[in-house]
């Protein structure tokens, strides 16, 4: 037996994270950009047009710290800010088409990693893998959300 799964799932977790974060940055290198600058295209891509103070509160970043990485993202020529129409002090992002064929790339990298980091697992027992991730982000979520002695109030699911 490896030990108590108390002793080790928290480490476990954070180590699995911090490898995958380091082989993430290395491989994103072979690109010329940065993990935390795909990671800066790939929101923007999902969601054009959001205002950059939404971006850095869904990445939990500071809001310089996304500036000085959106900026360097609009110097390649793959995001341009937009002034906000109602309010000249908001700027939305939005990806510029020199941007499309590197996000085609990503996407291939992205895949690449996830083999890499699945080898050996069957797709069925990836996917309970990733449900039970699922949880444990809610059973914290849960937990950060109710102050200790409440009971906890679960989502409610429909459908």
């Amino acid at each position: 037996m490896r030990g108590s799964v108390d002793m080790n799932f928290l480490f476990t977790l954070g180590e699995v994270q911090r490898m995958v974060r380091a082989y993430a940055d290395r491989q994103a290198a072979r690109y010329g950009i940065t993990r935390a600058q795909w990671a800066v295209l790939a929101k923007v891509e999902r969601t054009e047009g959001l205002k950059q103070s939404e971006l850095a509160e869904q990445m939990e970043m500071q809001p310089i710290t996304l500036t000085r990485l959106i900026d360097k993202l609009c110097d390649n020529g793959w995001i341009e800010r937009r002034g906000d129409e109602n309010d000249r002090r908001v700027n939305r992002l939005y990806l510029r088409k020199a941007a499309r064929p590197l996000l085609g790339k990503l996407a291939g990298l992205r895949s690449e990693l996830t083999a890499t980091a699945l080898d050996g697992i069957n797709p069925a027992d990836a996917h309970r893998l990733l449900d039970q991730l699922d949880l444990i982000k809610e059973n914290v979520r849960n937990a950060i959300q109710n102050p200790a002695g409440e009971p906890p109030r679960k989502e409610q699911r429909y459908g």
